[in-house]
């Protein structure tokens, strides 16, 4: 008993950060964005692993 009081706390606070949404910075995002376009390429280079890597791990 007693703890409806702070179920219903918790369900308000739960609905006011499930609709509502914090001002939203675009040229912020905009820069992180392409920021990591420019990380990504490197990654890319060498998307699949060698052949002789899965000889290494399966023996």
């Amino acid at each position: 008993m007693g703890r409806g009081r702070a179920k219903a706390k918790q369900a308000k606070i739960a609905r006011e950060l499930k609709y509502s949404s914090p001002p939203l910075d675009i040229e912020a995002l905009q820069e992180e964005l392409t920021e990591n376009e420019s990380e990504d390429t490197e990654d890319d280079e060498r998307p699949y692993r060698d052949s002789d890597e899965g000889d290494r791990r399966s023996g």
